[in-house]
């Protein structure tokens, strides 16, 4: 069982404690909290067996690897949902994982932008209610035809029911003809508003999209599959809020990214906290790009994923071994 998001805290001061040797004040001073709240953590942690007088974690194998990404993947907070043999759908359990980890990171008066897909979709359905002060719930993107299903619109508007939160939806189409009518939407005074504020957001929702024929985008109809197959030889790598990025996590120089509406990338690295959850295994490829652009900060995987990054990372993964 992964380790409680409200409980990261007490086994990250363990961790960086006891398995870094730093001191309670430079625990403290990493974590952004009081060196008497370190203090109180670590006694929590030997009470509760997060440690002992060896430091033992073997009933903590799945959250020890997550610090190691941390500190191998520059991350602020990872969290790993265990392999559960007996559950159908594995995936789920990384939705249900991420819809918890998700509440416990809004604050009162947040800004929060989502973006779309089924992995979001999911996250929202399953995840529960809250009656949360002032929060306002962003769309990151354009909108998509009424056939599809997961929808941004869709998307921003039931996370924001669930919180109780006001939600602003794009009242503008995803992708757009033509450069020149995409660059005329995106200077008119609401669009320009709407983008311009994201960077303002304290919190973004996402996952990341594969460049193959069952990416998002092709399945919307953004992009043909042979359109698609294109851009993957000229670097395409992921998805990102609609957006195509390359390997370096940068956006990739292509009319489809100058015909879409949607967030730019530098707007979303100056969103404080992004937390990307990624369900399938087929995603490790776009993952890997998205953090290498800086388009992550917090994490939510299974336990295979987490360790293909962590062997994706290799010596700097060895080095907090």
């Amino acid at each position: 069982m992964a380790i409680r998001p409200a409980e990261q805290l007490i086994h990250k001061a363990a961790w960086l404690y006891y398995a870094h040797g730093l001191r309670q004040d430079q625990v403290a001073s990493q974590l952004k909290i009081s060196r008497a709240s370190v203090a109180m953590y670590l006694r929590k942690a030997r009470e509760t067996g997060i440690v002992n007088i060896s430091t033992s974690t073997q009933l903590f194998t799945d959250d020890v690897m997550a610090r190691k990404l941390e500190d191998a993947l520059r991350l602020d907070a990872v969290w790993i949902a265990p392999e559960n043999g007996h559950v159908a759908d594995p995936s789920t359990d990384i939705a249900v994982l991420a819809a918890s980890v998700f509440l416990e990171l809004i604050r009162k008066g947040d800004r929060i932008g989502v973006a779309w897909g089924r992995t979001i979709y999911t996250i929202a359905d399953i995840m529960s209610y809250a009656d949360l002060q002032d929060v306002t719930v962003v769309q990151l993107c354009g909108n998509l035809g009424a056939p599809y299903s997961y929808r941004p619109d869709q998307c921003t508007m039931e996370i924001a029911r669930r919180l109780n939160a006001k939600g602003l939806n794009f009242y503008a189409p995803l992708v757009l003809t033509t450069e020149e009518l995409a660059r005329g939407l995106r200077a008119e005074p609401v669009i320009r508003e709407q983008l311009s504020g994201i960077g303002a957001c304290n919190l973004a929702l996402y996952s990341v999209g594969t460049v193959d024929a069952d990416s998002h985008v092709v399945k919307c109809g953004a992009l043909t599959a042979s359109e698609m197959e294109v851009l993957r030889r000229a670097g395409a790598a992921g998805v990102i809020a609609g957006q195509i990025i390359d390997a370096e996590g940068k956006a990739l120089d292509c009319s489809y990214n100058r015909r879409i509406i949607s967030a730019e990338l530098s707007s979303l690295r100056k969103i404080e906290k992004r937390l990307v959850v990624v369900q399938e295994d087929s995603k490790f490829g776009p993952l890997v790009a998205a953090i290498a652009g800086g388009l992550c900060t917090h994490l939510v995987v299974g336990a295979r994923m987490a360790r293909r990054l962590l062997d994706h990372a290799g010596p700097a993964a060895e080095k907090v071994a």
